[in-house]
């Protein structure tokens, strides 16, 4: 068995269909990659809304609650801290490397680089990365 065959696989989001008329799944860093996005991506529990997945309540980062702020510093450095928070509960298997923020007009734009976690053998991969609008 090779690295590659030892790995788990998972489906890939956003969902798409493969070439056999399946969800496409895939392993190592697009896998990664999905996860991460995922994470991001899903609003999760807070003290305005009671979650975006029923089964899973909590899941996710809780950067919608940052649209329609205001687009200053502040938001910035709170927008860096959710992704941190999130990647550290949600996908451990996920280092991450750096959150860069820039505004631009009524928009923050995250660039999220992550690698896979030291504590999984793999750290010494290429980072991925995943850039997210948030209409402020």
């Amino acid at each position: 068995m090779n690295d590659h065959e030892s790995q788990s696989r998972g489906l890939l989001v956003p969902f798409r269909r493969d070439k056999k008329r399946d969800f496409a799944s895939d392993t190592g860093a697009d896998l990664l990659g999905s996860k991460v996005l995922q994470a991001l991506m899903t609003c999760g529990a807070t003290p305005r809304s009671s979650g975006e997945l029923p089964w899973r309540t909590a899941f996710g980062a809780g950067l919608d609650l940052l649209r329609h702020q205001r687009n200053d510093a502040a938001l910035a450095e709170l927008a860096r801290v959710q992704v941190r928070d999130a990647l550290k509960r949600w996908v451990p298997e996920a280092e991450l490397v750096e959150v860069s923020v820039s505004r631009e007009d009524a928009s923050l734009l995250l660039r999220v680089r992550f690698r896979p976690a030291r504590r999984a053998g793999r750290g010494d991969e290429q980072p991925g990365e995943v850039t997210l609008a948030i209409e402020a």
